[in-house]
């Protein structure tokens, strides 16, 4: 392996809680950990999808536990945390990743559907950092890696309080970071581009739609779960030991097409050359 060791990650062992990790990305995340030697725990609020994500895992030899959790509810957090201590061992990595969207334009958008969505997707990740960090803090070691979105920083009409709730996690993100890099805690973002999930496959069953949607991203190609499994993997492993408070973007490139977007006589690929 050219002097390099079996376990460059650092992740060997290392015990690591990924909550809505029944599936998409949340499921890639997880068997990418487990494939670098990680001992896993899979959260979500979906108890049978988690059961079976994580029992393919295990078949494939991994190490791995499902427990169902509701990770807007402290009681449920707190309850996961104690079970992954007393199955796996202290939580040395925490992957926040379960969120949603309820569609809805802001002018008519209930109060209910803002508070469910903000619950989960930023009180959620409050929570589960909180109570999952407290352990990291008292070993003064850790990393939290935290699933945002490319509309936290670019606003996604209709989408309710989505976007606001990925730019809270950004922001979550950083404090921690900043709040816990004296204890040897680290805090890090992902934010997704258009990636290819369970949850948006109807898109991609129109051909035309799946089509313009490639067109837009400078690679080329929609991003898989693999894509944000890769980047969070690295986020957690001893290899980024000197990143924290940072958000990586992986989205083909989508988020810098926005002047291009802009007519301008002259200026173009063809003009170009």
């Amino acid at each position: 392996m050219n002097g390099q060791s079996e376990d460059w990650l650092g992740l060997s062992g290392r015990v690591c809680v990924v909550t809505g990790a029944g599936g998409g990305i949340g499921g890639a995340i997880a068997a990418t950990l487990a494939a670098a030697g990680a001992v896993v725990a899979l959260l979500d609020k979906n108890a049978e999808t988690c059961a079976a994500t994580t029992g393919a895992l295990v078949d494939k030899g991994a190490r791995a536990v499902a427990i169902a959790c509701d990770t807007a509810d402290p009681a449920s957090v707190t309850a996961a945390a104690e079970r992954v201590t007393a199955s796996l061992g202290p939580c040395d990595v925490l992957v926040n990743n379960a969120g949603f969207l309820i569609p809805g334009a802001l002018a008519t958008l209930t109060l209910e559907d803002w508070n469910a969505n903000m619950a989960v997707n930023l009180t959620g990740y409050f929570l589960c950092a909180q109570i999952f960090g407290r352990g990291m803090l008292e070993r003064r070691k850790g990393a939290l890696v935290h699933i945002a979105s490319i509309a936290a920083s670019q606003p996604q009409p209709w989408s309710g309080a989505y976007s606001v709730t990925k730019a809270g996690v950004a922001m979550l993100s950083r404090q921690l970071a900043a709040e816990w890099g004296a204890s040897g805690v680290r805090s890090n973002v992902v934010s997704p581009g258009l990636i290819r999930t369970p949850l948006s496959e109807a898109f991609y069953q129109h051909e035309e739609t799946a089509r313009r949607r490639a067109e837009l991203v400078p690679v080329g190609r929609v991003g898989m779960p693999q894509d944000i499994a890769d980047a969070v993997t690295w986020l957690a492993s001893d290899r980024a030991a000197y990143v924290s408070g940072e958000e990586v973007i992986v989205d083909g490139g989508v988020t810098q097409t926005l002047m291009g977007l802009i007519p301008r006589p002259g200026f173009t690929a063809a003009t170009a050359r």
